[in-house]
Order: structure tokens, then C-alpha cells, then sequence
């Protein structure tokens, strides 16, 4: 892949999300299946999800790689978005891949995300990650994506 566009901040991870979730022409009702760790992705899921809100798709989390546990995430009026019930089924249009899943100590190898992609050939696929873990890790050596967002956070500043 080469690089596209080099941009900042929570909006420079989420408007290339969205851009490239509107030009895909996916058909009402698609099915984004984020898949990541629970508790470490999950916010930044709900993030990617919160800016796609208006998009007429439904939207999947998807624990690890584990399926069975897949669960939707639904906007909550004043709130955001939140983790819901099991899906009706699961067939993702687009399969987004967080970079926590290749964070050492993590149960999850590149070749179970690869054997995972496989069972759904026609799933586009989205990388996000921050700090180059999916490079870090060696995981593009096994995964192909169509869009890959790395965001950097760096550095972080504590002040007390």
C-alpha cells in the first residue's frame, strides 16, 4: 500500500473512515463487523461508529475474532454509541480489523484474522491502528487491506 494522505487527530482517523465507507456503494443494511479487543478497541470502535451514524448501515462488534459473541452497536440518544444484542445474523460487508488485535499478549494470530477473512471472501477490509502495530507485528505480511488507517499518539503530554 502507499501512502494516501497524511492528516491529525480523532478527525484524521475518522473522516477517511467515513469518506471511504460513502464511496464504496454498499447497499442499505451492509454490515460493518469491527473485530478487536474488548475493553481496548471497543472505545475507538464506538468512535468509527459514531461517525457513521447517518451512513444506512448496521453496525457489528465482534469480540476477538470470535462471531458467537458478535454484537451490534446502536446509537443511544444522548449518550453515544453503545454495545447492543447479538445481531439477527452476520455477513459483513466490510470487515474492519483493529490493530489491538495484533498487540503482544493478545490470543489472536495474523493467520486466524486471515483464516477469518477467508470465510467471507466478499467483505471489503479496513485496518485501524495506531502506532503501525499491524507493521510492528508483521501482520501485513499476512493481511491485504483496502483502506488502512495508522494513527499516531504521539506524543502523549501529562501535566499535574
Amino acid at each position: 500500500m502507499e501512502e494516501k494522505e497524511r492528516l491529525k487527530g480523532v478527525p484524521g482517523m475518522l473522516r477517511p473512515f467515513k469518506a471511504w465507507l460513502k464511496g464504496a456503494a454498499l447497499p442499505d443494511g451492509a454490515q460493518i463487523v469491527y473485530y478487536g479487543c474488548p475493553g481496548t478497541c471497543t472505545p475507538f470502535i464506538e468512535l468509527l461508529a459514531f461517525a457513521t451514524r447517518d451512513l444506512p448501515y448496521e453496525q457489528v462488534f465482534v469480540p476477538y475474532l470470535d462471531e458467537e459473541k458478535a454484537r451490534t452497536i446502536r446509537a443511544e440518544k444522548d449518550v453515544g454509541m453503545q454495545i447492543g444484542d447479538a445481531p439477527a445474523s452476520l455477513s459483513p460487508a466490510v470487515a474492519v480489523i483493529m490493530g489491538g488485535l495484533a498487540m503482544p499478549n493478545i490470543p489472536v494470530e495474523a493467520g486466524a484474522a486471515a483464516e477469518m477473512l477467508a470465510r467471507h471472501p466478499e467483505a471489503r477490509r479496513i485496518g485501524v491502528c495506531f502506532m503501525s502495530m499491524f507493521e510492528q507485528a508483521g501482520w501485513l505480511d499476512t493481511l491485504d487491506f483496502d483502506l488502512l488507517i495508522d494513527a499516531a499518539i504521539d506524543p502523549v503530554t501529562v501535566y499535574a
